[in-house]
């Protein structure tokens, strides 16, 4: 086996797993959407939003609490720097207990030195996910968003003035869940995942990012990128539908194979002493109204050309998977946010990788 529980965490309805390093302190953020109701029928859209982010120190055997923080409905942690200052940016895609506030600041938090304290709020409308990125050594933070209802705002992108982010371009959006931005032939990319509208790729032209090609015409979810035998690769992640790896021509990303399974909610790339590996976490299966949370999520290795399954694990409405490299190995974290009877108490797990 490649990967081997190492330990569980208590979450409810956790959305992201965020690792990162401050000094001596490993860390991880883990956004939660929403608490169970005592008394509310199981449903996956219902639920208690007004939680907290929960904020967990490594240890030798887990993790253990270090901080919380207000965020309500969470879906997303962004770990970046600027300089010698580091910032943890959140999304929050709805506050209450129904009928619910879509309306949600989505908070920026800045690390005091000891702490995350508050730095900036956000306006937003059912915020997915932030992406920090660096163009010409100008500091970019990339916010999806958006649903069809009225009041809906379109994924936008905000620029770091030296004092805080300002907004900077609107990306064309109905449902925004996702941002991957990557470089490739020279030229910088950025990715955007929408549901009901195409999820499409931009190009930095130098003043802005222009539409460069359409991925994918509805559902998408994720994305992830990577070079291997010489030629560079992008993974297309889609809730419904089947993930499709597309190769980079030159000019453009072309089809190169069809990775079977619909319900893909996020990847992450592995580099081990034996070649490239995928990590893909699936998410639910059916529709939101009676969904099927209780999957099979996937790890494939890099053979032949492609992407080969190498084995599969256990998920239950999986959200986020990241990887943590240190002096005692890899581990790789995976959030699930619903039970198998489709309640939000879940527990996200925490693997060790071995080869």
């Amino acid at each position: 086996m490649h990967l081997m529980e190492w330990c569980r965490i208590r979450t409810s309805g956790a959305r992201a797993v965020e690792p990162f390093q401050i000094g001596d302190l490993s860390l991880l953020a883990i956004p939660q959407l929403a608490l169970d109701v005592p008394g509310q029928p199981p449903a996956m859209n219902a639920g208690d939003s007004d939680t907290e982010l929960l904020l967990l120190r490594r240890t030798g055997t887990g993790f253990e609490h270090f901080q919380s923080l207000s965020v309500p409905g969470g879906e997303d942690a962004e770990f970046f720097r600027i300089g010698e200052r580091a910032f943890l940016a959140t999304a929050s895609i709805r506050g209450g207990q129904g009928p619910y506030e879509h309306a949600v600041d989505s908070r920026i938090h800045e690390w005091d030195g000891t702490r995350f304290v508050p730095f900036q709020s956000v306006p937003g409308f059912a915020a997915k996910q932030w992406r920090h990125f660096t163009v010409g050594g100008r500091h970019f933070l990339a916010l999806a968003q958006g649903l069809p209802l009225p009041g809906s705002r379109p994924s936008t992108i905000h620029r770091w003035d030296g004092g805080a982010f300002e907004p900077f371009q609107e990306i064309d959006s109905e449902q925004g869940y996702n941002w991957h931005a990557f470089q490739v032939g020279g030229q910088e990319f950025l990715a955007h995942a929408d549901h009901l509208a195409p999820s499409m790729l931009y190009r930095w032209d130098g003043e802005r990012f222009a539409v460069h090609q359409t991925l994918a015409e509805r559902h998408g979810r994720a994305f992830a990128s990577f070079g291997a035998d010489g030629e560079e690769y992008l993974l297309v992640g889609c809730i419904l539908g089947r993930t499709r790896l597309l190769r980079w021509d030159g000019e453009s990303f072309v089809r190169h194979a069809v990775l079977d399974g619909a319900g893909a909610r996020e990847f992450a790339v592995l580099r081990g002493a034996r070649g490239l590996y995928v990590l893909r976490v699936n998410f639910i299966h059916g529709t939101p109204a009676e969904p099927t949370t209780a999957l099979k999520s996937q790890l494939y290795r890099w053979r032949d050309g492609g992407l080969r399954v190498v084995e599969e694990f256990p998920t239950s409405g999986g959200t986020d998977v990241a990887v943590m490299t240190g002096a005692d190995g890899t581990l790789v974290a995976v959030s699930n946010g619903l039970s198998p009877d489709v309640r939000f108490a879940a527990d996200s797990v925490v693997y060790r990788f071995a080869e």
